[in-house]
């Protein structure tokens, strides 16, 4: 306590005194802390200090720090292949000064509009094997485009050396250097600004150079590091790239907006026993002067791209090159068995992950080849490198002529791997091959249209794949992966446009959901089917010719395929693409369309509305919305499901419109056929009654995209109160006759039902069958086990505890059931089946098997086993990589048992795992822990979890308003809809069937 009196001065406690004897030797210590950290003089990072403390030496030391580089560093500082030693140099500037920028409310984080890149010689030594700094020098070409007196360039954990910046002019190089009278570092926008005496010349190119020290750090961003253990098991380093959208800033200071294209010219220094490589070809390789066994690997100059582009690793991977293509070197690169004593570029492969890489190196160069047929233009670049990376943030990345990935989206194993990875592989592989054109050689202008990129490449993905595996039919399984995957997520009023504006790094990284990706390619595709291929195709490759090496933007396309569907009259002359599709792009949501025929059934009134999942009579959403929509449709008299191409078009003027000439009223219609067009069918009740008749007597006269469309449209018109339960679950009653494998995936299941389709696939699996045969014998045993069919069970679990007995034995589960097999095993049992799959998980080095085993330990029902998984999924220590954390968190928060644990440990331990993710807030573990939430008490959890953590939410606030959004729809749907289903299912004689369910998550 403290007290004052009538006296003058006040009287402490004996404590207090204590207290502030303690405070004034801290505030002396601390103040020791700033002299030292902010005063200018040499410091070089040393280990073992953490990468959060060297974040906040970056962050917190002085902005733009006068720091040299270490007398044994070697930096190139000129163009030609020479090298100079750097040294402290006196230049004609006047002094230097740093300060900070003043903050303000609301910013702008664009550029100005004043310079525009030309050229950039990057040239960077990461200390891999060191203090993992990275020792850099850039030089920037620029043109001046409206005169200026300052320079911008984008800039974040970056230490600049000052007295080494300079600017030129590129006509005068022999004149003096500009003066640059203060360097500032603008934190909030992460500018680096240099200030000026005089201003620049509109259309005078400059050349600004400097020096500087960044840091490889473990966040996945930027330029970081990864490890792996070698055949020693030693840890060995290694350092990559990932720039998209916005962490080139990380790597070098640079014009980091995707419209600012330029070319690079890239030098990497690396030690003798490692190799490199970058978007280009290796010019030559240099020795470092000073530093034996160092060497400069000078890269060939890039095409004109966009900085998110560029890419760099540094390892001792090793490659087997793929000969399928005669003008392009495509190879696959891979982790080295390190056992040789001077490693170089003929060293030996790890033979298991070479061998991984045999199916990558077979399909690549084939679907390349394909799309190069398809877009009607060449591959641009000399090589294509692609490289599984041990630690990467993403699935893959698509940098141009070096495509990163995470290991389980490249490697594959047949002996351990099951079908669902080898076809996530061919996806991804097909999906990043396709940004090469669409992305990389004509980039969007602003990440506005990242949806451009993103929507493209996820449509034509499946182009890819179809040409290198056609017994899949992967354009039936678009439906299931695209479009019925995002109708929810775009039913809620919390969906947002595919076309947004955004600024913020934040609000770019929330713009890479399911609304760029899936809603993208579903619009691309019906738009792909309303114009016609032979027209899609022309006026896509016309846009990529006209815009080759260059930015554009949704109009640009627009224009192109209006042009295309105007020549070969697929499109009246009156009508453009840009009328259409903007219905689409620039407002959020998507209609139902509601078909109520005559009481003769030859004639329809069709009408659309927004669909939502719950309309709210208080919303604030007074937007009125309507689309441009492509009716196509066939009666049962004559089905023909193949004229994709519109029938009618229903403008987003009309309320309704009138449909002739259809069949008589005892013969169903079908609209939306083969689900091309982006939108659900609502009918009147007697077309659903024809609709079940026909599926109970021949389903297969109808479409199977139209069967999985039924049922899927049928049940979340049933949850949104457009249509009784009795109609929906009515559509189920066929299924026990169902063979295919599409409608089973969009329904959901009884056991009954799920047991004839158990009986009929049987338990044993051959490789030998096709893919979307083992994919229902994996869909049938997953859901028979989970509904608790015992010989299901029984099989499951002798097959584990046989495993168990012989874990060598790779032959004993089939790979398409391993996911099913281990989950139910970690169910069943307790910590002896729960330590062997992580020993498992430990020694394997296959990827989607360590991903398999993750998710499965998670199914567990021993609390004390999922509380220590959840501690040991956020400590990079314990043996589960950085990327895999989220997967373990979502492993538990879909158990049952595990999702209140989960939950807590996201409350409690937020700004831990805020922070274990470099300040970034992850979307996917709050969706994990809150997405089926249903009662009062869960939205009370979710809004105190909302207020507690706001400040720290950043990319993921969409996402949780999202939550409370569906959470409040659940809690709707609950009260009106509970007892409904418990009461058709008690007529129906399934009340017995009724069983807590919970889907893991999947790969």
């Amino acid at each position: 306590m403290v007290s004052f009196g009538k006296k003058s001065g006040c009287f402490i406690s004996k404590t207090v005194g204590w207290l502030l004897a303690i405070f004034f030797v801290s505030a002396l210590v601390a103040t020791g802390l700033l002299v030292y950290f902010y005063a200018p003089h040499h410091r070089i990072m040393e280990a073992p200090v953490t990468d959060t403390e060297r974040l906040e030496i970056f962050r917190n030391a002085p902005n733009i720090a006068t720091t040299k580089t270490p007398t044994t560093t070697t930096i190139i500082t000129t163009k030609a292949p020479t090298t100079t030693t750097t040294t402290s140099t006196t230049t004609t500037s006047r002094p230097t000064t740093t300060t900070e920028a003043p903050k303000e409310e609301k910013i702008n984080v664009r550029l100005p509009n004043t310079l525009k890149p030309l050229h950039y010689l990057v040239k960077l030594q990461p200390l891999i094997n060191g203090n993992f700094s990275i020792l850099g020098y850039v030089e920037v070409e620029m043109e001046v485009l409206e005169p200026t007196s300052n320079v911008t360039l984008h800039m974040a954990d970056i230490i600049t050396k000052n007295e080494t910046i300079k600017l030129r002019d590129l006509n005068n190089l022999e004149g003096p250097e500009l003066v640059i009278k203060k360097h500032e570092y603008d934190r909030e926008r992460e500018f680096y600004l240099a200030h000026l005496e005089e201003e620049l010349q509109q259309g005078h190119k400059y050349i600004l150079s400097m020096e500087f020290t960044g840091l490889l750090n473990d966040k996945m961003a930027g330029f970081y590091r990864s490890s792996y253990r070698n055949a020693e098991g030693n840890k060995t380093w290694l350092a990559a790239t990932q720039f998209q959208p916005t962490s080139a800033r990380r790597a070098f200071p640079c014009f980091d907006e995707p419209g600012l294209k330029a070319t690079f010219e890239v030098y990497l220094a690396r030690q003798e026993n490692m190799t490199s490589i970058s978007n280009m070809l290796i010019n030559e390789t240099l020795p470092v002067e000073g530093q034996e066994g160092w060497v400069w690997d000078h890269y060939d100059t890039t095409v004109p791209m966009s900085t998110y582009l560029v890419a760099f690793v540094v390892s001792d991977f090793a490659y087997r090159n793929a000969t399928d293509i005669d003008h392009v070197l495509f190879r696959v690169a891979c982790a080295l068995n390190t056992h040789l004593p001077n490693l170089s570029y003929t060293v030996w492969a790890r033979e298991a992950a070479l061998d991984q890489t045999e199916y990558s190196r077979k399909i690549g160069p084939a679907i390349l080849t394909h799309y190069e047929d398809y877009f009607n233009q060449s591959y641009p670049l000399p090589k294509q490198d692609m490289i599984a990376i041990p630690d990467f943030s993403a699935g893959a990345m698509e940098n141009w002529g070096l495509i990163t990935y995470r290991e389980t989206a490249m490697l594959y194993d047949p002996a351990v791997s099951a079908p669902v990875n080898q076809y996530r592989v061919a996806l991804v592989v097909a999906h990043e091959l396709a940004h090469q054109w669409f992305g990389n050689i004509v980039t969007p202008t602003w990440w506005t249209d990242l949806w451009l990129n993103e929507g493209f490449a996820s449509f034509v993905q499946y182009i890819g794949m179809d040409h290198v595996e056609p017994s899949w039919k992967v354009h039936e399984q678009f439906i299931l992966d695209k479009v019925q995957n995002v109708f929810s997520e775009d039913s809620l009023e919390s969906s947002h446009e595919i076309s947004i504006p955004v600024g913020h790094p934040n609000e770019i990284s929330q713009i890479f959901d399911g609304i760029s990706y899936n809603k993208g390619s579903s619009i691309i595709r019906m738009m792909n089917h309303f114009l016609t291929e032979a027209t899609f195709r022309k006026g896509v490759s016309d846009y990529l010719d006209a815009f080759q090496y260059d930015t554009a933007e949704q109009d640009d396309l627009w224009r192109h395929l209006t042009t295309a569907a105007h020549q070969d009259d697929t499109l009246p002359q009156d009508l453009t693409v840009k009328t259409i599709m903007d219905t689409w792009t620039l407002q959020m949501g998507y209609p139902v369309i509601k078909v109520e025929r005559s009481p003769d059934g030859t004639t329809a009134t069709v009408s659309q509305e927004r669909f939502l999942t719950v309309k709210k009579n208080d919303s604030e959403d007074t937007h009125d919305y309507k689309w441009w929509v492509p009716l196509t449709y066939t009666g049962g008299d004559d089905p023909n499901f193949n004229e994709t191409r519109a029938k009618v078009w229903m403008k987003d003027s009309e309320t309704h419109i009138t449909i002739p000439s259809l069949p008589t009223k005892d013969q169903w219609v079908i609209f939306n056929l083969q689900e091309t067009g982006y939108y659900r069918v609502n009918y009147d009740q007697d077309n659903w009654n024809l609709l079940i008749q026909q599926l109970l007597t021949d389903h297969r006269v109808i479409n199977t995209i139209n069967r999985a469309q039924i049922i899927d449209d049928a049940m979340d018109l049933a949850r949104a109160g457009q249509i009784s339960y009795d109609v929906a679950l009515g559509l189920y009653s066929y299924l026990g006759n169902e063979v295919e494998y599409v409608p089973w995936k969009a329904a959901n299941y009884l056991l009954d039902m799920v047991v004839q389709l158990y009986d009929s696939v049987g338990f044993d699996n051959s490789l030998d069958d096709l893919l979307l045969e083992q994919y229902k014998r994996n869909t049938a045993v997953d859901w028979a086990c989970k509904l608790g069919h015992k010989p299901c069970l029984d099989n499951v679990l002798n097959l584990y505890r046989q495993w168990m007995l012989n874990p060598h034995n790779e032959t004993i589960i089939s790979p398409n059931l391993k996911s099913v097999v281990y989950c139910r095993a970690m169910a069943a049992g307790g910590e002896e089946e729960w330590e062997f799959a992580w020993d498992r998980y430990l020694k394997s080095n296959v990827g989607s098997e360590k991903s398999r085993l993750l998710r499965a330990m998670g199914c567990t029902n021993k609390l004390w086993l999922l509380s220590r998984f959840l501690e040991i999924a956020f400590n990079t220590e314990s043996g589960i990589r950085k990327q895999d954390s989220q997967l373990v968190f979502s492993s538990v928060a879909f158990n049952p048992i595990g999702r209140p644990l989960a939950l807590t440990y996201l409350n409690n331990h937020w700004k831990k795992i805020y922070d274990y993710f470099g300040g970034k807030a992850k979307s996917h573990l709050i969706n994990s822990a809150m997405s089926n939430f249903n009662t009062e008490q869960q939205l009370k959890e979710v809004m105190d979890f909302e207020k507690k953590h706001r400040d720290d939410l950043d990319a993921a606030s969409r996402k949780v308003q999202q939550i409370i959004e569906r959470t409040k729809n659940n809690m709707a749907w609950m009260d009106a809809n509970y007892q409904t289903i418990v009461n058709w299912l008690e007529q129906k004689g399934y009340s017995s069937k009724l069983r807590s369910v919970w889907v893991e998550p999947q790969p």
